[in-house]
């Protein structure tokens, strides 16, 4: 190796650090972006989709617009939906067969998207969301025929275990509503 080849070299690699020392420089100017929480808190929340939740119906909002079609189950990768129907309801479920729950099946998109049958169960008996399993793609609320399902805006949800990221969503949905009536003065 020659001296010639060596201060090559090092020029090469004293360029290479010098730019990328400018972009650095360029970063650490610009402003910050993530917030150090809990010392601040975010004010820009219009396009965070949190987990999926129930929609209520305009007459009554704790009454979920759910028809028990099972749409939403088949078009969620993630297999994190279950959806039931009352115990009794019976009725035919996805595939035409008899079924009190459906749980992530994988189902043709077609099927997929068919409305509800005519005879049986036409509301929930239970809609459970298992959210450490959801990757938030947000097929389930695509595929809902009657626009049952949204992203919620809950920012702050924690849990210490497992089990505290499996949602019941209709009593979800039925504490919002709780919630939102108007206490009558006594």
């Amino acid at each position: 190796m020659t001296v010639t080849s060596l201060l090559a070299e090092a020029a090469t690699g004293l360029k290479s650090l010098l730019l990328g020392l400018g972009i650095t420089g360029k970063a650490l100017a610009r402003p910050a972006v993530t917030v150090p929480y809990p010392m601040a808190e975010v004010d820009n929340l219009d396009t965070y989709r949190g987990h999926v939740e129930l929609v209520g119906r305009d007459d009554d909002p704790a009454t979920a617009r759910c028809i028990a079609c099972g749409a939403c189950v088949r078009a969620c990768p993630s297999s994190c939906l279950t959806v039931a129907c009352p115990v009794g309801a019976g009725g035919p479920g996805p595939a035409g067969r008899e079924a009190e729950e459906f749980v992530g099946e994988l189902i043709p998109r077609a099927e997929a998207m068919a409305p509800a049958p005519q005879k049986g169960c036409k509301t929930p008996g239970a809609f459970i969301l298992d959210y450490s399993l959801c990757s938030l793609c947000g097929q389930c609320a695509r595929a809902c025929p009657v626009d049952s399902l949204r992203f919620s805006r809950h920012v702050y949800y924690v849990g210490a275990s497992r089990a505290d990221f499996r949602l019941d969503l209709l009593a979800r949905l039925r504490a919002q509503a709780a919630a939102d009536t108007p206490k009558e003065p006594a």
